[in-house]
């Protein structure tokens, strides 16, 4: 299958946008189609882009807040707030910039992590892009925000979870890399909200009890009959009405929603199918108690690190039960929660699957001739082992060398 890492990653999942063109309202129907094409196309512009990406110099995270000024070319984005200056009387400005640096400030405080690329990547955002655009995204350099239609959605910067979605397929893109389709897809957009949802419940200073556990509260006018984008507690109970349809999250591997890699079916389902990993984080928070960004987000967080680009839901699980027992001691109280979590999703971790113990570490994709067929490392060890031994070898026969004769 094709590799599509460098997809435009959106807050706004399309099947709603889709839905929104079947409504009575012409202006609905017309900022749903308009919006949908302007992503269409930024797809495009971000894979030509792609090609000839370069590495950002470090900038210390210092943020850089552009107004579109309804436009939809960057370029000419006018800098109106950087990391030195006061508010300004645009609030969705001050929106961007303090989202912004909450977020940043979250993964340096909480995981050390050093902006976006953990080398100190300048944090650019954009606001009022384009006209009732009804979306948010990360393409791969800075995050962009709509001012919404009015109707539906509201201005996007709004929501500090949103920010910190976006802000965190960045992070991602930088880590493992998911690819942007189907079960690692569905991972990637599973983690930019789990982040979401820690940063949003750091910042208002909850547990993991007191948090509600919707992403994207704030993005909805009031006048909408809708409780969020998503709910990582209750995946499928988002939403209920008639503009645009149930939620159609799952939250068991039992209804896990198989649709084509293409545009029309989310690509695989990324930001249907990541319900499933999202109520695994969920009751991973509420098994261990406390903070989520504590425990949980430490395992969440350096199994990201530690997975690759195909990772699939079941390596994934896998990682994140050998994470807990790394971090926290094999058969803690940490590695039960997370075991017992991803049962409850229909996803059974190594240990489960093979009896007792920790699990191995799953095959990384392009690796498996190097394993046997149980997962473990023996003949990637021996050829390791004899590697280094050779190395030895012949950095003792350069000293003998270098080593003048008695």
């Amino acid at each position: 299958m094709a590799r599509n890492p460098r997809c435009l990653n959106c807050i706004t999942p399309p099947y709603i946008l889709k839905k929104l063109l079947e409504s009575s309202e012409e202006g609905v129907r017309q900022a749903a189609l308009n919006t949908l094409i302007s992503t269409a196309q930024l797809r495009g512009e971000r894979t030509v882009r792609a090609r000839f990406a370069t590495v950002a110099a470090p900038a210390n995270g210092r943020r850089t807040i552009f107004d579109c000024r309804h436009s939809r070319f960057l370029p000419q984005a006018e800098l109106v707030r950087s990391e030195s200056d006061p508010a300004v009387t645009d609030a969705s400005v001050n929106r961007a910039f303090d989202g912004i640096g909450i977020t940043r400030d979250f993964f340096k405080k909480v995981f050390d992590r050093d902006s976006i690329d953990d080398r100190g990547m300048r944090l650019q955002g954009y606001v009022h892009f384009g006209t009732n655009y009804n979306n948010a995204f990360w393409d791969g350099q800075q995050l962009v925000f709509g001012d919404g239609d009015g109707r539906v959605f509201s201005d996007f910067t709004g929501s500090c979870d949103v920010i910190a979605h976006e802000w965190a397929h960045g992070v991602t893109e930088h880590t493992a890399g998911l690819e942007y389709h189907d079960q690692s897809g569905a991972l990637n957009e599973s983690l930019s909200d789990v982040f979401g949802s820690m940063v949003k419940q750091w910042s208002l200073h909850q547990t993991a009890a007191e948090a509600d556990w919707l992403i994207g509260a704030d993005v909805f006018t009031p006048g909408m009959d809708a409780d969020a984008l998503r709910s990582m507690k209750a995946p499928g109970t988002a939403f209920d009405n008639a503009l645009f349809g149930k939620d159609p999250q799952p939250d068991h591997m039992r209804h896990f929603v198989k649709l084509p890699n293409t545009e029309q079916g989310d690509l695989g389902g990324v930001h249907i199918n990541s319900g499933i990993p999202n109520k695994a984080f969920y009751l991973t928070a509420m098994g261990i108690g406390g903070c989520s960004w504590d425990a949980p987000g430490h395992i969440w967080y350096e199994s990201l690190k530690a997975s690759s680009a195909q990772s699939q839901f079941q390596d994934f699980a896998d990682t994140t039960h050998l994470k807990a027992g790394q971090l926290y001691g094999a058969g803690s109280a940490e590695q039960q929660a997370v075991l017992a979590a991803w049962d409850q999703v229909g996803v059974r971790v190594g240990a489960a699957r093979g009896g007792a113990g920790a699990p191995r570490e799953r095959v990384p994709a392009g690796a498996e001739d190097g394993f046997v067929h149980d997962g473990t490392r023996i003949p990637a060890l021996i050829r390791q082992i004899e590697a280094l031994s050779a190395q030895v070898n012949a950095l003792s026969e350069s000293v003998r060398v270098l080593t003048p004769k008695p």
